[in-house]
């Protein structure tokens, strides 16, 4: 229980655990600083969650050779995985709305995540020190004008293939791949699907996730049989 207020006392509105100071993270925090430090006017913002993650975004400039200078001056030589992220809104709304109801009013808003971005797309590529097991994200804006960002597949082998996807998934070009040819869509495909702007025709006939056929388990109520469920309701395929 809690003690008593005296009359006039002010209960306070949050506990001394939620006014601490914040939470240090030395090692992290000493990380960035070195990064800044080595990379100079390259890095345009950073950002450390204390006890998970770092954050470096870099100027479009720099991005092939302040992910080699990563790898070269601190050690992060395991290439996890690098993609795009289109940051716009999707005109489309969301795959959980109702296309039988009236379209929800749709933000257009563009909103870039941790370390900000001035342009919709942004490469990300995530690294791991492999003797600290300390891990990074870097992030750096992609040009609206001509979608295209420097390959680093030069710096990181691993990085070619991602590089082929993100170039046909999300339409972006990488100065100095060797080889940018589709692996899933045929050559003479016509759009970018993982744009936000790229009508996904599924989602705009039936609600996610759809109402999915369903068949009668043996041993089910007549109503089951005749294809209707628990409620009643005329399951979509059924006979």
């Amino acid at each position: 229980m809690h003690p008593p207020r005296l009359k006039g006392e002010v209960s306070p509105l949050s506990s001394p655990a939620e006014t601490a100071a914040p939470i240090v993270d030395a090692t992290r925090d000493a990380m960035v600083a070195a990064i800044r430090t080595t990379l100079g006017s390259a890095v345009v913002d950073t950002l450390v969650k204390p006890g998970d993650d770092i954050w470096v975004r870099v100027t479009t400039e720099s991005w092939r050779a302040s992910i080699q200078a990563l790898k070269d001056t601190h050690s992060f030589d395991y290439f996890c995985f690098l993609s795009a992220i289109d940051w716009m809104p999707s005109p489309y709304g969301r795959g959980e709305d109702d296309p039988s109801e009236p379209a929800p009013v749709r933000d257009t808003v563009i909103r870039p995540g941790y370390t900000g971005g001035d342009t919709r797309m942004q490469m990300l590529v995530r690294l791991v020190n492999s003797v600290t097991h300390l891990g990074i994200n870097i992030k750096a804006d992609v040009p609206n004008g001509s979608f295209t960002i420097d390959s680093i597949c030069t710096v990181f082998a691993g990085a070619n293939w991602h590089e082929r996807e993100a170039h046909e998934m999300f339409g972006i070009g990488f100065t100095g791949h060797p080889d940018l040819r589709n692996m899933y869509l045929p050559i003479d495909f016509e759009g970018y699907p993982m744009r936000k702007d790229f009508p996904l025709l599924a989602r705009m006939v039936k609600p996610w996730p759809g109402i999915v056929d369903v068949e009668p388990l043996p041993g089910g109520t007549d109503d089951e049989k005749d294809g209707a469920n628990e409620d009643g309701v005329k399951v979509e395929g059924a006979s």
